[in-house]
């Protein structure tokens, strides 16, 4: 599962592992957000796409959308090329790049929680290592990797600037950046595990619940949909829906 750290308030009582009840969240009370375009970098033979190749957004079109929404631009070009080559493998799911990058600023300001920094690879400078996970006023999850990402072999903690359970990572984590290890401390590799898990389960995210239902899959609380919501929107709103 995913551990929501860095949300406001009114929705810090994380809601993660809470029965779903019936009428307990915002799934289908709300349209899905638009879904934000992108212009991907055109490769030499003039195809935008191609096998084993990550799409990547135009330099151009990068700096602008960065400015825009002020996102990050080594976090932006991790989300669009997520959202890219998750709806690639998944063309049902038609996630946008907002939707993950929404996802990226409530989780850790795009990796910028505590004044960390994402160097040029993708690596987020701070530790980006939520609370322990001891049942004191959060969820009770005992230890599922012996300590290796969160540093704490008693206690599960949620790591990185997409904030996964170390148990969800083992399961979930791809390597977005073809370097040959997934890590939940890289932008690219968590943008991309978090945009193939919110496309998991055949959803469609193009549709109120099927948006929905993936948000609340990644954080089991009704304001953190309404806020990822609000954020999306905000994101195609600044830079433009796709067609």
């Amino acid at each position: 599962m995913v551990f929501s750290l860095f949300a406001v308030c009114v929705i810090s009582a994380f809601a993660f592992w809470a029965t779903r009840q019936p009428g307990a969240d915002a799934r289908g009370a709300l349209s899905a957000p638009p879904r934000a375009g992108a212009q991907l970098e055109m490769l030499s033979t003039g195809i935008t796409t191609a096998v084993n190749v990550t799409p990547s957004p135009d330099a151009q079109w990068l700096i602008r959308a960065a400015a825009q929404t002020g996102i990050p631009a080594r976090a932006l070009r991790a989300y669009v090329a997520a959202a890219a080559t998750a709806n690639d493998s998944t063309p049902m799911c038609g996630i946008g790049w907002n939707t993950v990058a929404a996802v990226g600023s409530v989780e850790s300001a795009h990796g910028t929680y505590g004044g960390g920094s994402l160097n040029t690879a993708g690596k987020a400078s701070g530790p980006l290592v939520g609370p322990s996970l001891n049942g004191t006023g959060f969820a009770a999850i005992a230890d599922t990797d012996a300590g290796a990402l969160d540093g704490d072999a008693r206690w599960d903690h949620a790591v990185g600037p997409m904030q996964f359970i170390p148990s969800t990572w083992q399961l979930v984590g791809r390597d977005g950046n073809g370097d040959g290890t997934a890590d939940p401390f890289n932008i690219d590799d968590a943008a991309l595990s978090a945009a193939t898990y919110l496309c998991a389960d055949g959803r469609d995210l193009s549709t109120a619940l099927g948006w929905a239902d993936a948000i609340y899959s990644y954080n089991q609380s009704g304001p953190y949909i309404r806020q990822v919501r609000d954020q999306a929107t905000a994101y195609a709103a600044k830079t433009g829906t796709s067609q």
